[in-house]
């Protein structure tokens, strides 16, 4: 992989609030020029997106690209279905996951890699309510454990 300056434009947080992500796997996005324009600017979110493998090909629903302010005729639905761009290879072994085993994908970032437009998509089991609670307890006791010994450290 190319050494390329990774740079993000937007995360989608609630995802790790309610997922296990297992694995993570970057690919391209099929997009039109007045996207990739809006997506330079930030205007992009990620919040309910998922993707999806149909006839071999992976799908991206609900990632939202605001149309771009300058693009008039040319501009596309906001919340169209994206093609991924992966290697054949890794959309049928991640299908077999999400087919046998529960797993859902879910988008978790978009980035820039040098000049190019990246997705990172997690393979995630989903979190049960106890689940949460337990992540929120302990993220909870960290906090508790720094604020002491910073005070400590006075």
């Amino acid at each position: 992989m190319d050494h390329a300056a990774v740079k993000q434009i937007a995360s989608n947080r609630k995802a790790y609030h309610d997922y296990f992500v297992e694995e993570q796997y970057e690919a391209g996005i099929e997009l039109c020029g007045t996207e990739v324009k809006s997506i330079r600017m930030g205007n992009v979110n990620l919040k309910d997106s998922f993707c999806i493998i149909k006839d071999g090909q992976m799908m991206v629903h609900g990632l939202h690209v605001s149309p771009y302010e300058k693009g008039n005729i040319f501009n596309r639905d906001p919340v169209r279905p994206r093609r991924l761009l992966m290697h054949k290879r890794e959309i049928l072994r991640l299908y077999a996951k999400v087919k046998q085993d529960g797993y859902a994908l879910v988008p978790l970032s978009v980035y820039f890699r040098g000049p190019h437009i990246k997705l990172s998509v997690g393979l995630c089991k989903g979190k049960k309510l106890y689940d949460k609670r337990s992540a929120a307890a302990a993220r909870d006791a960290k906090r508790e454990m720094d604020r002491t010994l910073k005070e400590r450290r006075r």
